[in-house]
């Protein structure tokens, strides 16, 4: 097992736990760390890993946690490594989520959006589902595919507006968003990874050796981060659409129209923000399965009870 699941498996069992780690982990600087100074993490807790009270030693885990892949020890490319997804993405969210006056603003955001977080959720996935950590041409056309499908489907606030004009403003602005924002992340994430559940994903037992490849938990996997990612963009597109309509009320709003779209501007980026952390920490990163819940292959290993696998974001 790598070092950084270890590091999950005795750090991030609660919820807070993980949320405290997370907002520590996710600090956008450390993406300007060279390669040399990662390598120097990561020998630096081979040697004194077990020693979290040093500061260097605490600092070359958090290096490690957001650097460094933990199925294959390699580095996460920056552009879709956890702390700079804020930075990134944020601007594409907040902008796919505003009015637009036409259809081709609504797709060029909304391509843009579903690109990247396509390769976010690919770059950070469970790779022992695949062969040498190489992409299939059968999850190659799943991806372009998703891509395609989630741009066309994350406009349709917009094209509808455009078909019924003002009748279905309220409709296609402040209620349709929410629900589309959820399915449209649980898809992408059980698309793009849909690998894992077809082929299995490495499992460990309590003491860190692999003991098999389960599917189970390949789609316990998915179904987990799924909603995670679920939870981080309906719950950004939620707020923004229920504290307008709560400031639209008072009279100063009303007066002021024109601080409505810098209020919904704001309030999606800190609500996107916010959610990041809060949705890596609903799942551990290295998650548990019952043993019964796993294929007949599994039942005859001397375990607790319980086995571990890598969740991915």
């Amino acid at each position: 097992m790598d070092p950084n699941l270890q590091y999950w498996q005795s750090n991030g069992q609660s919820f807070l736990s993980r949320l405290r780690l997370w907002f520590r982990i996710l600090d956008p600087t450390s993406v300007l760390s060279s390669q040399a100074e990662i390598e120097q993490a990561r020998i630096l807790l081979q040697n004194e890993g077990h020693a979290q009270n040093k500061e260097n030693v605490a600092n070359a885990w958090l290096l490690s946690l957001s650097s460094v892949h933990p199925d294959t020890g390699g580095l996460i490319s920056p552009v879709f490594s956890s702390q700079v997804l804020l930075p990134i993405s944020a601007p594409v969210v907040v902008a796919s989520l505003m009015p637009h006056k036409g259809i081709k603003p609504a797709l060029f955001w909304q391509f843009l959006l579903q690109t990247y977080c396509t390769g976010f959720t690919h770059a950070n996935r469970n790779t022992t589902a695949t062969k040498d950590n190489k992409t299939s041409m059968k999850q190659s056309i799943l991806i372009v595919g998703t891509v395609s499908y989630s741009t066309f489907a994350g406009a349709l606030p917009q094209i509808i507006l455009k078909r019924f004009g003002a009748a279905a403003e309220t409709f296609s602005r402040s209620l349709l968003p929410i629900p589309l924002s959820v399915c449209l992340a649980a898809f992408s994430v059980m698309v793009v990874r849909s690998e894992e559940a077809d082929n299995g994903i490495r499992v460990f037992d309590s003491n860190g050796n692999a003991v098999g490849v389960s599917k189970a938990a390949g789609s316990k996997a998915i179904k987990e981060t799924a909603l995670s990612r679920a939870a981080l963009f309906g719950t950004t597109a939620a707020v923004p659409t229920l504290l307008l309509a709560l400031l639209k009320r008072a009279k100063f709003v009303q007066r002021n129209s024109i601080i409505i779209a810098p209020i919904r501007y704001i309030s999606t980026a800190i609500t996107f923000g916010l959610m990041i952390p809060v949705s890596f920490s609903i799942f551990p990163q290295l998650g548990k399965i019952k043993k019964e819940n796993l294929e007949e292959e599994f039942q005859s290993l001397d375990s607790n009870g319980e086995l571990f696998y890598h969740r991915g974001l």
